[in-house]
C-alpha cells in the first residue's frame, strides 16, 4: 500500500513538472533539457527523503515549498519570465486534478478504496499527459506571448483553484465537512469567470468586426483611388492627344469657315476647349500623383463654389506609396469639401504640402462653424457611415510611423500630417 502511494506520488510529481515545462515557451537546447530533467529528479529525490523523515501527512503540507516554488525558480531560469512561470506551475497543478477526478469517478462507480484511487490515477497518468501535451500545451504556450493583462486573466482560475484546494482539502477539512461556503465557492468562481470570458469575448469580437469593416473600407478606398488616378492619367493623355492633333482640328475649322459654317466652327471650338479644360492637370509640384489629386479636387471645389488655395513644394519621389497617398489626401480633401458645402458661406480650403528631411508634411485647413467632438484627439461622429475617412487617415499615418493632429482653432478645422 505504501509503495503504491509512493509510486503514485512520484507519478503525479513528474506529471505536473513535465506539464509546467511544456506550458512555458522555452527555446529548447540539449543543455536546457538536461537541466530540466535533472531538476525534476532532484526534486523527486528531495520529496523522497522528506517522506522517509517526516511521513506522508507532513509532505502534503510542505509540497508547495518543496515542489512548486523550486519548479517556478527552475522555469524562471529557463525562460527569464517570472509571471508566466508561476502561472504555468499553477495551471499544471490544476491539470493534475484531472487524475484525481478520473479516480473519484471510478471509485463512485466501482469500489470506494484508496488502492483503487491510486491504481486508476496511475493508469490515467500517461493518456492524460499525452492528450494535454498534444492538444492543450501549444495553446497555453501561445498565451505566454500575450500582454500581461491577458496572462493575469488566464491565471485567475488556476490561482483560485490552487488556493481553494489547499485551504479546503489540505490545510483544513472544510470541503469534506460540507461547509456551504466551501462547497459553493468554486461554482461561484466558475460563474464569474464565465461571465468575464463572455464579456471579453464579446468585446474582442466587436473590435474584430470593426477592424474587418475598416479594412474592407480601406481596400475599397484603395481600389477607388487606383481607379481615380488611372482616370485622371487617361484624361491627361486625352489632353495631350488633343494638342498633338491640333493640326487636324485646325484643318476642320478652316473647312468650316471656308464653307461659311461659322456657327459650326464656333461650336467645335467650344467643345474642344471644354474637353481640354476638363482633362487639364495643373502642375502644383513635381509629384504627379499629388498634381492629379489636387487637380481633381480643385475642379470639384470650383463646381461647388468653394475656393482652394494650394501651396505645394513636393519632390517627384516620396516615401509613401501612390495608393496610400491617394487615399490619405482624398479623404482629407473630401472631408474639407463636405464641411465647406454644408455652410452658407463656402469659404476657402487652404492646402500646404512640403518635404523636409526626407519626411512629407500636409496641412489642410477649412472653415468650421459647427462644434466638433474629439475622442483621444481624433474627431468622432455617431452618424452611420461617417468617420471612416478619419480612421483611414490615422491608419495610414500610423503604418508609416508618422504623426497626425486634428484641431479646431478660430472657426477653422486644421488637419496636420507628417509621414
Amino acid at each position: 500500500m505504501n509503495l503504491l502511494y509512493v509510486i503514485n506520488g512520484a507519478a503525479v510529481g513528474i506529471f505536473g513538472m513535465v506539464l509546467s515545462g511544456a506550458f512555458c515557451d522555452i527555446h529548447w537546447t540539449k543543455e536546457k533539457r538536461v537541466f530540466l530533467v535533472g531538476s525534476i529528479f532532484m526534486l523527486l529525490a528531495i520529496q523522497g527523503v522528506i517522506y522517509l523523515l517526516v511521513g506522508a501527512e507532513t509532505i502534503r503540507y510542505l509540497y508547495p515549498v518543496i515542489t512548486h516554488v523550486p519548479m517556478c525558480i527552475v522555469l524562471c531560469i529557463l525562460t527569464k519570465k517570472r509571471l508566466w512561470t508561476v502561472i504555468s506551475v499553477l495551471t499544471a497543478y490544476l491539470c493534475c486534478q484531472l487524475r484525481r477526478w478520473v479516480a473519484l469517478f471510478a471509485m463512485a462507480a466501482f469500489v470506494n478504496s484508496e488502492t483503487v484511487q491510486n491504481v486508476v490515477e496511475l493508469i490515467a497518468t500517461l493518456p492524460l499527459l499525452f492528450l494535454l501535451l498534444s492538444f492543450v500545451a501549444p495553446s497555453v504556450r501561445a498565451i505566454s506571448g500575450y500582454p500581461v493583462s491577458i496572462q493575469l486573466q488566464f491565471g485567475l482560475i488556476p490561482t483560485l483553484g490552487y488556493g481553494f484546494d489547499y485551504l479546503t482539502r489540505v490545510y483544513t477539512d472544510l470541503l469534506s465537512k460540507g461547509i456551504p461556503a466551501a462547497v459553493e465557492f468554486m461554482p461561484f468562481v466558475c460563474c464569474i469567470a464565465y461571465l468575464v470570458f463572455v464579456l471579453r469575448t464579446s468585446e474582442e469580437e466587436r473590435k474584430k468586426n470593426e477592424l474587418e469593416q475598416m479594412q474592407s473600407c480601406l481596400n475599397l478606398q484603395i481600389s477607388q483611388a487606383v481607379h481615380e488616378i488611372e482616370v485622371l492619367r487617361e484624361s491627361q493623355k486625352d489632353a495631350s492627344t488633343y494638342r498633338h492633333d491640333l493640326r487636324h482640328h485646325m484643318q476642320h475649322l478652316l473647312t468650316c469657315i471656308e464653307n461659311g459654317k461659322v456657327e459650326q466652327a464656333e461650336g467645335y471650338i467650344h467643345e474642344v476647349c471644354a474637353q481640354i479644360e476638363a482633362s487639364r492637370v495643373k502642375k502644383y509640384c513635381e509629384n504627379e500623383t499629388i498634381n492629379l489629386i489636387f487637380s481633381s479636387f480643385a475642379g470639384r471645389a470650383e463646381s461647388a463654389g468653394v475656393a482652394m488655395d494650394i501651396k505645394a513644394v513636393v519632390p517627384h519621389i516620396l516615401p509613401v506609396s501612390e495608393t496610400d497617398l491617394c487615399v490619405l489626401l482624398s479623404n482629407a480633401l473630401e472631408n474639407a469639401l463636405h464641411a465647406c458645402t454644408a455652410q452658407e458661406q463656402k469659404g476657402t480650403i487652404a492646402i500646404l504640402a512640403y518635404e523636409r528631411n526626407e519626411r512629407v508634411f500636409f496641412q489642410v485647413t477649412n472653415p468650421c462653424k459647427k462644434e466638433v467632438v474629439f475622442e483621444n484627439g481624433v474627431p468622432v461622429t455617431d452618424r452611420p457611415g461617417h468617420g471612416i475617412g478619419v480612421r483611414s487617415i490615422c491608419a495610414i499615418v500610423e503604418r508609416y510611423g508618422g504623426m497626425y493632429s486634428f484641431l479646431v482653432k478660430e472657426n477653422e478645422f486644421i488637419l496636420r500630417v507628417s509621414l
